[in-house]
């Protein structure tokens, strides 16, 4: 992992949910960590508990990354370090409306966070894995991204941008020895999930542990350019298949309250 992937990774959405999950379990493998995200108590305390189970190095960079200029701090925060790997977790829809029902500024932030500042920092971090011909890029994607549903029009957009952005760049840099995946998740038990169920009221129920999610994302990152978790068949295509687009986003609609969640940070 670490001659491959190392010495470092950064983990964007890094303090709990998916994000923490891949913080561990990048850790656990050897890679000192850089974890970003918005809480600056959430992001130290999570960190001390990183250096004292796993032993490594651990840098926090607190930003907003739906804020133009964060994934510039980013690089300039990190410019001393070697990015080996670079995770993309953060994204998370918590409030599941209607399209009019959102003022039009937090549609703009999220499209920043899962649009501008994901393609900006592939650019920014993958443009030196490429140099060096190693390093790996995982972009967190959803399920919300393989049709368009009520009240997930935003998140879904944005996440299909996710999806096929890793694929383009897996197409470009696999033969270069940077492998790129595109992770998609369904319903998983992040507090981004939770927040929107409890909001709605609804239970919670089966959901995919984060540690699981971290675990196997890793155990196949070389498994490019999409992992479909809980998928029989992972690195297949859509799960509506042949079903007409009208009919697909019907039962994405039908079924946004367990889609809109899919990632979190």
């Amino acid at each position: 992992m670490t001659d491959k992937y190392g010495p470092w990774g950064i983990i964007a959405g890094g303090s709990d949910g998916v994000g923490a999950a891949f913080a561990h379990e990048m850790a656990a493998r050897g890679l000192n960590v850089v974890l970003v995200a918005r809480r600056v108590p959430v992001l130290e305390a999570f960190a001390e508990e990183i250096r004292a189970k796993h032993g490594v190095e651990v840098r926090t960079v607190a930003l907003d990354l739906s804020v133009p200029g964060a994934v510039a701090s980013l690089a300039d925060a990190t410019s001393d370090l070697e990015i080996g790997l670079f995770v993309y977790n953060a994204g998370g829809d918590d409030t599941s409306t209607l399209f009019l029902d959102k003022d039009l500024d937090t549609h703009l932030k999220l499209i920043h966070r899962n649009c501008d500042s994901v393609l900006e920092a592939a650019y920014r971090f993958g443009g030196p894995m490429v140099a060096r011909r190693r390093g790996g890029l995982v972009l967190v994607t959803s399920g919300a991204a393989w049709a368009g549903g009520a009240t997930l029009a935003t998140y879904g957009a944005t996440k299909a941008f996710d999806l096929l952005l890793a694929e383009a760049l897996w197409a470009e840099w696999h033969t270069s020895g940077v492998d790129v995946l595109a992770l998609v998740l369904g319903r998983t038990d992040t507090p981004s999930m939770r927040r929107v169920f409890d909001a709605k009221g609804e239970p919670y129920g089966d959901a995919a542990d984060p540690a699981d999610v971290a675990k196997q994302a890793l155990d196949h990152l070389t498994d490019g350019p999409t992992w479909i978790f809980g998928s029989q068949n992972p690195t297949g295509g859509s799960p509506f298949g042949a079903t007409s687009r009208r009919d697909a986003v019907l039962v994405m609609s039908r079924g946004s309250s367990t889609s809109s969640a899919g990632t979190g940070s």
